[in-house]
């Protein structure tokens, strides 16, 4: 073992997981949308010293060794590496895979309502799983982006917006009102927002107003015709905005506007929204920084002193399939592969090495997982129930994967959980199989655990964050050690 080795050994080891602990409740109260935490990851790298690169460049000539580099696709997927100052082209790189959407509500392209009863609403469509019931009675905010038009150059920009006080609310209905009370609310006619209060109709026979529907602000034809006045004046102050005709468009969603929190009686719970998966997310960045820094102090210059790529991708789209070109399931993850086999071996990166790339490269599919519900004992299989506060839990996997990832954790003193679903009962799917199935890069199903997925606000511990800052920082310090202890 060099030096260098020697020394790296115990960075990992030396996290403290209580460190990240009011950072993550910071990051995840602060980026409700895919798009404010790209961002907000983005000027993380940059601060660090890592340069962000373009698709629309070529890469050749950008790379070096030593080198930590970044790019965005759509300003909702996200890859960051380092390259270490040992690589060659052919070497393997060290993966950390997960995803960045969370479920939401959007609002729709052209979402007014009719008002009813005096009360002023908007049309959102659920993403993926969000807008269930535990959406009802929460205090919703509004975020996304909007693309604006300059009125000297023509040119359109993208800005991020977030008006982050309860504006819209979806009522309950009393259980005094019997049946239509009870079960699934319908999601078109029964879980849509309030937003105001519009009277204007008070004494005339036609209850129904057609006010709400077209603001008419910024002239006839443009974008924010089609769009509720009282939204388009409230997203332009917050963002300065005089000319209402310069938004072109928006993407918006709805979000719960409670920040994170601790809870219990020992502050040992962290009580949030966007847990899935911006959690595994945020440690899957940390750990990158701080193995990268840690490189760099050890081996006492500015670059990472190892020969293999160190790597973290953060895809949207895949509570609903990946399959588009921020997601998981396209070419986003194989072609920054690709470049950077390109841009250290030339013509000569063709198939051959490639496929050697891919072959000593390894994955972890960091996707958060079931923790154990005690109310709920009888639906996991007694040995397979992740505790929080503990460590990463590993999925039923390939053996191999499991016993590198045993060995990487006991060289970062991190404990690793095991989850098995029960016969009975199903599982979701996440973005290692495919990526894996797409290059043959080995990989594991590994994450932090959580409660009431797919809620609105959900349950992890308060040192999970750190926890996987901890083990995903030694994956990328001691991987490429412990790859050679297996034929």
């Amino acid at each position: 073992m060099t030096s260098h080795e020697t020394l790296s050994a115990t960075a990992a080891a030396s996290i403290k997981p209580e460190a990240y602990t009011q950072p993550f409740l910071s990051f995840i109260s602060n980026n409700p949308t895919v798009f404010h935490a790209v961002d907000y990851f983005s000027k993380q790298l940059s601060s660090h010293g890592f340069t962000k690169l373009s698709e629309r460049d070529l890469w050749i000539d950008k790379l070096e060794k030593g080198g930590k580099y970044f790019y965005d696709r759509n300003g909702s997927g996200l890859i960051a590496f380092t390259i270490g100052s040992a690589y060659e082209s052919g070497n393997g790189v060290a993966i950390i895979a997960s995803h960045i959407d969370a479920l939401s509500a959007r609002l729709k392209p052209i979402l007014a309502k009719s008002t009813k009863a005096g009360y002023v609403q908007l049309g959102i469509a659920p993403y993926a799983g969000g807008l269930n019931q535990t959406w009802i009675d929460r205090d919703l905010g509004i975020g996304g982006r909007v693309l604006l038009k300059d009125e000297k150059s023509g040119k359109i920009s993208i800005k991020l917006v977030k008006l982050d006080w309860p504006i819209a609310r979806i009522p309950s209905l009393a259980p005094h009102f019997g049946i239509a009370a009870e079960g699934q609310a319908n999601k078109e006619t029964r879980m849509v927002p309030i937003v105001g209060l519009d009277n204007t109709g008070i004494g005339e026979k036609e209850v129904v107003q057609e006010e709400g529907r077209a603001s008419k602000l910024g002239g006839a034809g443009t974008f924010v015709s089609t769009q509720p006045a009282r939204l388009v004046k409230a997203i332009a102050g917050e963002m300065g905005i005089q000319n209402y005709s310069n938004i072109v468009n928006w993407e918006l969603e709805v979000f719960d506007t409670q920040p994170a929190q601790l809870g219990g009686l020992d502050k040992e719970f962290i009580f949030a929204g966007r847990i899935d998966d911006k959690l595994c997310s945020f440690s899957a960045i940390e750990a990158l920084l701080s193995s990268s820094e840690s490189s760099s102090a050890n081996g006492g210059g500015s670059s990472d002193e190892s020969g293999i790529v160190r790597m973290v991708g953060l895809f949207d789209d895949e509570e609903v399939g990946s399959l588009l070109r921020q997601g998981a399931r396209s070419n986003f993850l194989p072609s920054t592969i690709e470049r950077i086999c390109e841009a250290f071996a030339g013509d000569k990166c063709g198939a051959n090495l490639l496929s050697k790339t891919y072959a000593n490269s390894f994955m972890i599919s960091a996707d958060v997982t079931h923790a154990v519900n005690p109310n709920y004992m009888d639906v996991y299989l007694e040995d397979h129930s992740p505790r929080l506060n503990v460590g990463i839990t590993v999925g039923a996997d390939n053996g191999v994967s499991i016993a590198i990832l045993q060995r990487i954790a006991e060289k970062s003193s991190s404990l690793l959980q095991v989850f098995q679903i029960r016969n009975d009962s199903r599982s979701g799917g996440t973005v290692g199989p495919m990526l894996s199935a797409m290059t043959g890069i080995r990989a594991i199903d590994a994450g932090l655990p959580q409660l009431s997925m797919h809620s609105i606000r959900a349950t992890t511990g308060s040192l999970d964050p750190g926890l996987g800052v901890k083990l995903f920082a030694g994956f990328f310090d001691h991987f490429e050690a412990v790859d050679t202890e297996f034929i």
